[in-house]
């Protein structure tokens, strides 16, 4: 017999999962009126993301894929890592504008992240593909892992864009204010 609690984790699942996979979508193929993998890239290089493109893809396929893993309820905890990393990263981002979403804050990514955070370590429920898999790629070691790794990951990729970042503010102050390029 189903539980409410397994209909409301698959609700969670769909939901949040279909939206990710959604917006992942928007940044890998131009879905939904997005800007595919070169108008992404071009973004991802003004926001300080080096590459801009393989930066992309990596947002892309965190999202797309997490999501679309999350919706389905397979290799919940894999795909609640790629989330949640996904979106610690895209909270840093946000971070400068302070919690509330209509400031342009972190509050999104941060709330999402948490839901892919609490799949992990709840696990997907019996409506998923991971139980009738016999939880092959939901053990709990795998959680453990997953979530481990979200650190070091993303603390990477948001410490790599935090130096892109001064280093292109430090160009723009040492140029001229001719905007020539060149000392004269």
């Amino acid at each position: 017999m189903t539980s409410s609690r397994d209909i409301g984790l698959l609700a969670l699942r769909l939901g949040v999962g279909g939206a990710l996979a959604a917006h992942g979508s928007q940044k890998l193929f131009g879905a939904f009126g997005g800007g595919g993998i070169e108008g992404t890239g071009a973004f991802f290089d003004q926001m300080g993301f080096k590459p801009g493109k393989a930066n992309a893809y990596a947002a892309g396929l965190g999202e797309a894929g997490g999501g679309a893993l999350l919706a389905l309820g397979l290799a919940t905890p894999a795909a609640a890592g790629a989330v949640t990393g996904t979106m610690a990263v895209a909270g840093s981002v946000h971070a400068s504008n302070g919690f509330f979403g209509q400031n342009g804050g972190y509050e999104l990514p941060a709330t999402v992240g948490l839901i892919a955070a609490t799949l992990a370590l709840t696990g997907p429920g019996t409506l998923s593909l991971d139980h009738a898999l016999g939880h092959a790629l939901n053990r709990p070691w795998m959680r453990a892992v997953a979530m481990a790794a979200v650190v070091p990951a993303a603390a990477f990729v948001i410490n790599r864009r935090s130096k892109a970042v001064a280093s292109a503010e430090a160009a723009k102050a040492d140029a001229p204010e001719d905007g020539t390029g060149s000392a004269a």
